[in-house]
């Protein structure tokens, strides 16, 4: 009896470390985890998002993939500050950009400072400044303003405006 446990072959260093003592529960385990990935990065909870261009420089780099959260606004609304993912012809197709303008409030850009209900807005994360002018706008009750970092392109090459709620896909994640 004795000689049989000694003859018999000891598990193997990828089945001790990889598979475990418990086969059945490495398994289980292992659909879990597929199900979970499936599910957060399938478009349902976390959407990637690869950014093109120079607009958010030099928050977000061109070519750099980020994560956009798209669970967060069902908790509450976007806040000023929030960098989020617009809807512009399609889930596959998205800007990234800055929320300034609030719904309700009067946006204006004079002087290359943007202007939120006549007060000039602290953009910390603004490191160029620009000459931009651009005339009051009233934010509807569902309309948010939404504007890139990078200021010191010409407002004509800069995508930016009004966005509704219903267009806004999520936040971005850093």
């Amino acid at each position: 009896m004795a000689s049989d446990v000694e003859n018999a072959p000891s598990p193997s260093w990828v089945q001790t470390v990889l598979i475990g003592r418990n086969p059945k529960r490495t398994a289980v385990r292992i659909v879990i985890l597929v199900a979970m990935c499936l599910l957060v990065f399938n478009r349902f909870v976390l959407v990637p998002i690869r950014v093109e261009g120079l607009s958010m420089m030099p928050t977000y780099h061109d070519h750099r993939i980020n994560f956009v959260n798209r669970v967060v606004y069902h908790f509450h609304k976007p806040q000023r500050g929030d960098v989020v993912a617009i809807r512009t012809s399609g889930i596959s197709i998205m800007y990234m950009k800055r929320v300034i303008g609030l719904p309700g409030e009067t946006v204006a850009f004079q002087g290359g400072r943007a202007l939120i209900d006549g007060e000039i807005l602290n953009e910390p994360y603004i490191k160029c400044r620009c000459d931009w002018e651009l005339p009051p706008r009233q934010l509807g009750p569902d309309e948010y303003f939404l504007v890139g970092d990078n200021r010191s392109m010409p407002a004509s090459d800069h995508t930016m405006g009004v966005a509704s709620m219903a267009r806004i896909v999520g936040k971005v994640l850093l």
